[in-house]
């Protein structure tokens, strides 16, 4: 298999993966719902950003290293999921309301950027991935091993952005019908919240089975 055969292939993994509805998603669309076009985007960079980090830790090795010391991998996923669940609850017991301003959208936006990062960070699904998927891309015969990292983390970044910032461009359409309905956004809040907690008990029972 060629090296341009190899990306081809982690693409197709890696899109699978970015599209399956999950807590980054249900982050970005939330963050999207609540703060508008702005505040969603910057959560979209966030989790790119988040993406980028979690390439880096492949190139030199941790996916490898979590394979083989399995015991270093799962306080990852345990703090990984109880910081998910923590984020559900606060959701899940919320009044999230939409307003119809937007004099507060730099400060939301710059939260959003780096709360998204941290949950990207936190989400053990990203931990799976990259101990399951890292190693079977990342081949001395290809060249550097960091140079092969750094055009997977731009393929991550890319490929998150696309999904889920387009993800924050259709949920912000809908923004002005949610502002004159409070009782609608409260409920996606909560809802989201619950999803969060499941999400996030899922992803950690799938890690330690």
């Amino acid at each position: 298999m060629s090296y341009a055969e190899n990306l081809w292939l982690f693409f197709l993994v890696l899109f699978g993966i970015v599209i399956l509805p999950g807590m980054d998603m249900l982050f970005v669309l939330a963050s999207a719902l609540t703060g508008g076009r702005r505040t969603g985007l910057s959560a979209a960079s966030g989790m790119s950003a988040g993406g980028i980090v979690h390439s880096l830790y492949g190139a030199v090795g941790v996916g490898a290293l979590a394979v083989w010391i399995p015991s270093l991998f799962k306080p990852l996923l345990i703090a990984g999921a109880v910081y998910m669940v923590w984020i559900g609850i606060s959701l899940a017991r919320s009044s999230i309301v939409v307003n119809g301003g937007e004099a507060d959208a730099s400060a939301s936006a710059r939260k959003a950027f780096w709360r998204a990062m941290l949950t990207c960070l936190s989400n053990p699904k990203a931990y799976l991935f990259m101990m399951a998927i890292y190693p079977q891309f990342l081949k001395p015969a290809y060249g550097p091993i960091w140079m092969q990292g750094a055009v997977m983390g731009l393929m991550v970044a890319v490929t998150q952005f696309a999904v889920y910032g387009g993800l924050a461009l259709t949920a912000d359409r809908s923004r002005a019908w949610l502002v004159s309905s409070p009782a609608t956004t409260v409920f996606i809040g909560r809802a989201a919240g619950v999803m969060l907690v499941a999400v996030a008990l899922l992803t950690l029972w799938e890690g330690l089975s």
